[in-house]
């Protein structure tokens, strides 16, 4: 335990909405401090704070562009001084990006690459000395089903995905004698902002009812998984990726 707060300490990128909302306040209420990050809202944020701290939580928020290995060094320089190393970390920010492949620029490219994986590989830099010294630490990536069955609309969102199954893999192996384990979870549909979109076009609607429990995924459910994996529970389960996705994918 954190010796600042008794408690250990998240970090949960993206944690103002949708999947990364859900992780944030779950993980509070398995008594872990949270600082959840936000991209530019920060009257969002700071609801998610309130409502945290409204059940006996503890949580702050601070502005991070995962991108920008600068920024993701000062936010982790702050929760370090202000209550302590980070324990957990998830890298759940994300962005997405509908455009056909032959459309897809350079420029599109380096964005969504940047937000999507370069962000959880500075982030994960940035905490793991802190775990080797201390001797344990929770690495979680938040990918998608798309970065296992491949994009169509989304290629560069696919392969950013991908590649974050991938990094997890590859810390799971440079850094499981340390006491760290690393793991992705695989959303297929969930009920967020960004699916609301998709479901709203006939290819989104087949999906749906070509799902083996009839239903998409709730935000809470993938926080569920996010949570087990960042217990004591899950200490010799490394490298692996957790679908929740309703059996759309079984690989």
């Amino acid at each position: 335990m954190n010796s600042k707060t008794g408690r250990r300490v998240a970090l949960v990128t993206g944690g103002s909405r949708g999947i990364g909302r859900a992780i944030a306040v779950a993980l509070s209420r398995d008594g872990v401090f949270v600082a959840l990050t936000y991209n530019s809202n920060k009257s969002l944020a700071d609801g998610v704070v309130g409502e945290i701290s409204a059940t006996g939580g503890a949580a702050a928020a601070y502005c991070m562009k995962g991108e920008d290995r600068e920024s993701v060094r000062r936010v982790i320089g702050e929760v370090r001084s202000a209550v302590g190393p980070i324990d957990i970390l998830v890298n759940n920010a994300a962005m997405a990006q509908e455009k056909p492949f032959e459309d897809i620029t350079d420029r599109d490219w380096d964005r969504v690459m940047g937000v999507n994986l370069r962000g959880a590989f500075a982030c994960s830099q940035e905490v793991l000395s802190d775990m080797v010294r201390k001797g344990w630490g929770r690495i979680i990536n938040i990918t998608s089903i798309g970065g296992q069955w491949g994009g169509v609309n989304q290629v560069h969102y696919a392969v950013s995905k991908a590649g974050l199954i991938g990094l997890t893999r590859s810390l799971a192996k440079v850094y499981g004698r340390n006491g760290i384990t690393a793991n992705a979870v695989a959303p297929g549909l969930v009920d967020t902002d960004m699916t609301a979109r998709e479901l709203k076009s006939q290819a989104g609607l087949e999906k749906v009812k070509n799902i083996p429990i009839g239903r998409i995924s709730t935000c809470g459910e993938v926080a569920d998984a996010v949570c087990f994996l960042a217990s004591d529970r899950a200490g010799s389960i490394t490298g692996q990726t957790i679908n929740v996705n309703g059996g759309m994918y079984f690989g």
